[in-house]
């Protein structure tokens, strides 16, 4: 078979999860292979990977079906391409990783794949968690020095709010929570005034050049305080930080195209509209919603 037949053997109307992995292994392949796909590693897509899973979310808010299975396509491309990785330095294979899965799923599921007779929901988290509980305790046997905190399986990697959520929920299982949401609210208050104090300190060193590296560090400081204590508040109310700031950046990105839309009807730019003619559009921005 020559190459042109080689290629054109990837042409079809109906493909598979095999096809999928023969694809990648083509784009990898040094021989007729993609030159980028080529130079990338675990760490160059990994950006990728972050990217693909937050737009995946992005269609689930929208509602939008078609994109979501477009999203879900690029999504498990991020696994293949993950798995093809592995396969040439032999660390592991594709099917490596769905053994792992799938026994994790049987072994998290004694209530359906047992005979364990789960009745409730809680029943099924406390033991949804001690096996998690086993799971870490034998891994941890196999890593030396390895340490036994609570926090330890909460990725580092993963957005900063939502590790926020999931650091405060393990802290809560061991009685390290306030009782309710009203006690978050002090500790807000608290926070808040300890970032205007930071500002205000760095007032008093700005220089023509900005603030001082040790201002700015604090305030970092004091404004992570805040946004952990608020991501706390949001967990107490039952809400997910991550879906209400993204909602809040796209009623922001609504309201400011209305203005921008406002402004070029006018004739008006930017740099002659003032702060209180945007002003006064982000108001009917918001009437009309």
């Amino acid at each position: 078979m020559n190459n042109t037949d080689s290629k054109q053997s990837f042409i079809k109307e109906t493909y598979e999860l095999d096809d999928l992995l023969a694809i990648m292994a083509q784009l990898r392949n040094p021989d007729g292979g993609c030159p980028w796909d080529l130079k990338q590693d675990f760490k160059s897509i990994s950006s990728y990977t972050i990217e693909e899973a937050y737009e995946v979310v992005d269609a689930i808010d929208r509602g939008d079906k078609d994109d979501l299975c477009d999203e879900l396509g690029d999504l498990l491309f991020q696994v293949v391409y993950y798995a093809q990785m592995a396969s040439e330095e032999e660390s592991f294979e594709f099917q490596h990783v769905i053994q792992a899965i799938c026994e994790k799923l049987v072994r998290r599921h004694p209530h359906v794949f047992g005979d364990d007779d789960l009745k409730s929901d809680l029943e099924i988290k406390g033991m949804w968690e001690r096996i998690k509980l086993q799971e870490k305790s034998l891994k941890g046997d196999k890593i030396s020095g390895a340490s036994s905190s609570i926090l330890d399986d909460v990725p580092v990697g993963l957005p900063a709010l939502s590790r926020a959520v999931k650091l405060q929920n393990k802290a809560a299982k061991v009685g390290f929570d306030w009782p309710d949401a009203s006690f978050v609210f002090d500790k807000i208050e608290e926070e808040l005034n300890e970032v205007k104090e930071a500002f205000d300190e760095a007032q008093k060193d700005k220089t023509d050049a900005g603030l001082s590296t040790k201002s700015q560090e604090k305030l970092t400081e004091e404004i992570g305080d805040l946004l952990f204590v608020i991501t706390n508040l949001a967990r107490h109310l039952k809400i997910e930080p991550e879906h209400a700031a993204r909602s809040a950046n796209n009623k922001f990105c609504s309201r400011f195209f209305y203005i921008e839309k406002e402004l070029q009807a006018r004739g008006v730019s930017f740099d002659d509209a003032s702060l209180e003619e945007m002003d006064a559009l982000w108001d009917e921005a918001k009437l009309h919603e």
